[in-house]
């Protein structure tokens, strides 16, 4: 449908041109992401990373970003109508639920590290011409949601740095391997937040400058826009994979290993069948007055045991 794009100024060949490229690019890098969002997710099916609730976290913001690049891949310049709304609907809930995500790991975070609370105890389970409206149900409270969670993280930093500097007290065990447990949950959470970040800059950068001068698209920006707008997959499968615990899952071995867990895991209770054998008890003459006896096995190989029944 690039033939019919009016995004760069109307129908002309340079125009069309410029759709296609961005359509393309759009496609590619979606596809990419989603590649990346289905290692991850089969990374956490193979080795069951998914039995805390920050694993559990990191696995709904892996399905949200695999379902989100379905919607860049599928995305394409319509003519307003069904197809057209479906796409919209798709790819805003997709987005919104990366989003809110994200926001969930960093108020984990923020109550992990600043408020020291365990928050297991929380997991719920719940089944251009609109420019006002792109910025009211997205760019503002996707931006307004990262500015809250910088500042949890200068407060996270803040008092991890402060705790790491002073120490008092006397030495509770049970303390310290809550803060052990609590550090192990925090480590692969701390940049997912700072990724979703970076690849939501461009196409914050280019609807504003599609607001302020709605007439005159960039289409370097709007290039850049769709390049990096898919890639919150990719992103998250990076974060998720240079983990020192995943990475040193991740050899031929190990996989192996997960695949054979996996797919032939079944525990099979057999007969335990006793070797044809007979007890005798010996006793030497000499040491007849002995306490001590001594129960020697002679093995009966013709010999055959017989179920006499019950």
């Amino acid at each position: 449908m690039a033939e019919n794009c009016t995004l760069f100024g109307g129908l002309s060949p340079s125009s069309v041109s410029q759709c296609v490229t961005v359509a393309r690019v759009k496609r590619v890098t979606a596809s990419v992401s989603l590649i990346g969002c289905f290692c991850m997710l089969l990374v956490i099916w193979l080795f069951r990373k998914y039995n805390s609730l920050a694993q559990k976290m990191i696995l709904s913001l892996a399905v949200a970003a695999f379902f989100d690049s379905i919607a860049y891949i599928m995305s394409e310049v319509l003519p307003d109508g069904v197809l057209c709304n479906f796409q919209a609907w798709w790819l805003t809930y997709f987005d919104w639920c990366a989003l809110a995500w994200v926001c969930c790991i960093t108020l984990n975070l923020y109550l992990n590290v600043v408020k020291e609370m365990r928050t297991d105890r929380f997991q719920l389970w719940i089944t251009e011409e609109h420019v006002a409206w792109r910025f009211v149900i997205w760019y503002i409270p996707l931006f307004s949601l990262i500015f809250l969670m910088m500042l949890c993280y200068l407060r996270i930093i803040y008092v991890a740095k402060q705790r790491v500097i002073t120490w008092s007290g006397t030495y509770d065990p049970g303390r310290e391997r809550s803060k052990i447990i609590m550090a192990e949950e925090i480590k692969p959470l701390k940049w997912y937040p700072c990724v979703y970040l970076a690849v939501s800059l461009f196409p914050l950068l280019n609807r504003l400058h599609n607001a302020f001068y709605p007439s005159q698209p960039v289409f370097i920006l709007t290039l850049l826009h769709v390049m990096s707008a898919p890639l919150h997959g990719l992103a998250n499968a990076f974060v998720f994979v240079l983990d020192k615990e995943t990475w040193s899952q991740l050899t031929l071995t190990s996989l192996r290993v997960a695949f054979q867990s996996r797919l032939c895991d079944s525990t099979k209770i057999k007969e335990y069948h006793p070797a044809n054998v007979r007890y005798m008890s010996h006793i030497d003459e000499e040491d007849s007055d002995s306490d001590d006896d001594t129960t020697v096995l002679f093995s009966m190989p013709s010999m055959t045991l017989r179920d006499k029944g019950p």
